[in-house]
């Protein structure tokens, strides 16, 4: 999933993909599927998040926090960054935060964050989540076919024998961490009724699963359904201890590790209740020291929230003395200069070029879905970006969401009115000076029209 770096060489996108892509552009929402061909900038961050997954690829742990405005981009470059590992053979799980899921709390908040997270748990054959049986049976598969390799027939009875006692010995290293005996006896189980030739085969295999996915709220429950006793089940307080568990067993099974993606983290900002609020930064904090001391092993996190969840010290992350002192900035850290190695990636504002880069391949993506030959000019393109730029707070504060959502209307509306022109749709009011069209445009390499040149209302005649 290499990203695209040139406009005009856009390969022909599935009509699937590309559907799903422009439905999400119009809407403001960050597109699930697709994310790389709109992928502009970021080369910086995309390449710290790539470090991480080389860290956990070698055993070890990463937690990063993705700090950026609403609509500047985190949420798409989780799924960028989502779709990177998936390639490269990791496991990935993500869910957003809400104010029924959180990372810890009463009303069953944390466990319905695992829930979703083993919902949408993902490996490359299973993109979009719902991986979690195929990874076991991959696992078991995996093992007896090395058994099997190894001279043992396949219909011999001591394979059978051999597979248990191969499986035992791997999740023995399980057993001794917190809630990994009853975790190894869990998969053992589905294990046993996966080569069952039993009726309730395929009930006890379902009941396994969702031990495994958090599903039983009593220790009863889940015995009566297991067919045997537990001493724990996932909930609330321990959740987090068995995504260490999957971490470990991802390197087992043959992955290179499990990242776990958590977004709209603005919602534990908003937990009206300071108590609350703060036990689950307690939570962020564990996992924080357990991924940098290395008690993770194979574990990425990565945080999605807005300035306002890190910075305030009144109902942020900074409210929490233990987590303002590791993620403030140090003293050294001037403006000007980039350090993408610490915890906290701040999302910088794309550059004009980048934006106009945007700009022009959404249109060739556009014009590729609807088999429409677009209207648009190079001169149209700049002149939409200007009037974007012009407005005020604009030069700092703009986002690619509303100015692709924006951009998508005006294509809308040209490709539905076909007397309409590009300055009956933008409006009149605002023309780019002479002298700027030929100075600033480049129609010889529309990935770079701007040389980099900052636009602003001094750009523009009225």
């Amino acid at each position: 999933m290499e990203q695209i770096n040139n406009t005009n060489t856009i390969p022909q996108v599935p009509r699937r993909i590309l559907s799903s892509l422009l439905s999400s552009i119009s809407a403001g929402v960050v597109p699930r599927a697709g994310a790389p061909y709109i992928a502009i900038g970021r080369k910086d961050e995309i390449s710290a998040f790539l470090s991480d997954l080389e860290e956990i690829n070698e055993g070890g742990g990463a937690m990063r926090f993705l700090i950026g405005r609403y609509g500047s981009g985190k949420s798409f470059l989780i799924q960028l960054i989502r779709g990177y590992a998936l390639e490269r053979d990791f496991l990935t799980a993500d869910c957003d935060l809400s104010p029924e899921r959180r990372l810890c709390g009463s009303g069953n908040g944390g466990i319905s964050t695992y829930r979703e997270l083993m919902k949408n748990l993902a490996s490359k054959s299973s993109p979009d989540g719902g991986a979690l049986s195929k990874i076991i049976l991959r696992w078991i598969g995996s093992m007896r076919s090395q058994l099997v390799e190894s001279g043992i027939s396949p219909d011999d009875e001591a394979l059978y024998q051999k597979l248990s006692r191969k499986i035992h010995a791997e999740l023995d290293e399980l057993e001794f961490m917190v809630g990994g005996f009853d975790f190894a006896r869990a998969l053992f189980e589905y294990y046993v009724a996966s080569v069952s030739d039993s009726e309730d085969a395929n009930t006890k295999m379902s009941s396994c699963l969702r031990w495994l996915r958090g599903e039983f709220s009593t220790k009863t429950e889940a015995k009566n359904a297991l067919g045997f006793p537990v001493s724990v089940i996932i909930d609330d307080d321990n959740w987090y201890d068995f995504l260490k568990l999957w971490a470990i067993l991802s390197k087992k099974i043959g992955y290179r590790g499990l990242v776990v993606f958590i977004d709209e983290c603005v919602n534990l900002y908003k937990i009206p209740h300071r108590i609350s609020r703060e036990n689950n930064y307690e939570k962020i904090l564990s996992m924080f020291n357990d991924t940098l001391q290395g008690r993770a092993p194979g574990l990425d996190i990565v945080f999605g929230g807005t300035p306002q969840f890190l910075e305030d010290t009144r109902r942020g992350l900074f409210s929490y003395e233990a987590l303002r002192s590791r993620l403030c900035d140090s003293r050294f850290a001037l403006d000007g200069f980039k350090n993408l190695i610490g915890p906290v990636i701040r999302l910088r504002r794309l550059t004009d070029d980048e934006l106009f880069a945007l700009i022009q391949r959404v249109t060739v993506l556009y014009s590729q879905y609807y088999n429409w030959e677009c209207r648009v000019t190079n001169e149209d393109r700049l002149k939409f970006l200007n009037i974007c730029l012009s407005r005020a707070g604009a030069d700092t504060m703009i986002t690619p969401r509303e100015m692709l959502r924006d951009y998508m209307t005006v294509l809308n509306i040209l490709m539905q009115n076909p007397e309409a022109k590009f300055d009956d749709v933008v409006g009149t009011h605002v023309t780019l000076k002479t002298e700027k069209k030929s100075e600033d445009i480049s129609t010889d390499n529309p990935e770079k029209p701007l040389e980099n040149k900052k636009f602003s209302a001094n750009d523009i005649e009225f």
